[in-house]
């Protein structure tokens, strides 16, 4: 039996879902951990892109997240992380190479960040719509970006 882990909190959940939900043919997925919302779902296409991805972090599990977050996810109490992609310049900035930020390894533009008490909601908001375009393609990119 697996022990009981978090849920990521629902204020964030709805947090979220106000900026990812707004974007075109957004469909929101339970993830093989956490919550997850990719573009491409809903429109009968094989490419389905995971734009946003937020789970909790809880002593050393998922294992793969725990080490990417390394020192921001130690310690007695579960830590909600975000990741999300970036592109260009962004994606090399410095801020996010430190707290809150962490760079996992899997994919060579994913960010994340702690999201916490802390927590900027308006950057991460347009870190997520950013996210959204670096992913959505052209014809849906315009849509967000030219608004």
């Amino acid at each position: 039996m697996q022990p009981r882990r978090a849920g990521v909190p629902d204020e964030v959940l709805n947090r979220l879902r106000l900026v990812c939900l707004d974007l075109p043919e957004v469909v929101e997925q339970a993830a093989w951990v956490g919550t997850r919302w990719v573009v491409g779902a809903g429109t009968g296409s094989k490419a389905k892109k995971n734009f946003a991805h937020v789970l909790m972090i809880e002593g050393g599990w998922p294992p793969a997240y725990a080490k990417a977050a390394g020192a921001l996810a130690r310690g007695p109490s579960p830590v909600c992380v975000l990741t999300f992609r970036a592109a260009g310049p962004a994606l090399n900035a410095g801020r996010f190479r430190k707290a809150p930020f962490f760079r996992p390894v899997w994919f060579p533009n994913i960010v994340g960040v702690v999201i916490d008490g802390e927590t900027d909601w308006d950057e991460v908001g347009e870190l997520v719509r950013r996210s959204y375009c670096v992913l959505a393609g052209k014809r849906l990119a315009v849509l967000v970006e030219g608004s």
